[in-house]
């Protein structure tokens, strides 16, 4: 693939290799500087209001930083969460943990939703999020346990990965999938060109 250069700097607040693996594919360089926050929840706060706070969160974190710098790129950040009967799921503690969660999860439709946020120190930001509904077929015990034994879901939210072997577990999805992933990119890369961070997409 031919690499292009972004029209202003980029940098992807997020330490989760899955969304630099979908900002390369996209042709486009960055730099990675991943946000050390507090991630948690509020009382009452909605699911999508917190990745969108986190989201901000983080981005206004890397903002700082750079800003002590003199540096003034801009900045892409995300925080994605499972969501299954108005219940946030998180990533397991241990395989024991992510068995539990794949079960709950199995013939059931949740919700991956991905808190976004696109600006720079100066601003314009646009913070929105973005809903997936995933159905994963009704699964037995044995392959519950055999998928969680490979360890895939450990760093993951609902304890499995949709990229992955865990490909296997989805039945179907209604959305966007690399939401599911960890980052909607259409949304991201239309949000990236209307803050003028792109001029256009692709550049030639």
């Amino acid at each position: 693939m031919r690499f292009m250069k972004p029209y202003e700097p980029l940098v992807l607040a997020s330490a989760s290799p899955r969304r630099r693996q979908l900002l390369s594919a996209l042709g486009l360089i960055f730099d990675v500087i991943p946000a050390a926050i507090d991630e948690t929840r509020m009382p009452d706060e909605f699911p999508a209001m917190f990745t969108e706070r986190m989201a901000k969160e983080k981005g206004r974190a890397v903002t700082a930083m750079l800003d002590r710098a003199r540096r003034r790129p801009w900045i892409v950040a995300a925080d994605t969460v499972v969501v299954c009967e108005d219940q946030i799921m998180g990533k397991p503690k241990d395989k024991t943990e992510a068995a539990q969660m794949l079960k709950r999860l199995a013939g059931q439709t949740h919700v991956v939703i991905t808190g976004w946020t696109v600006g720079r120190s100066a601003g314009p930001w646009i913070v929105e999020s973005t809903k997936t509904d995933v159905t994963f077929f009704d699964l037995q015990d044995d392959q519950i346990s055999a998928y969680a034994a490979t360890g895939e879901g450990m760093d993951k939210a609902g304890a499995y990965a949709i990229q992955g072997m865990g490909a296997f577990l989805v039945d179907r999805i209604h959305g966007s999938y690399t939401n599911v992933v960890g980052l909607p990119v259409s949304h991201v890369v239309r949000a990236l060109i209307t803050v003028g961070a792109l001029p256009t997409f692709p550049i030639p």
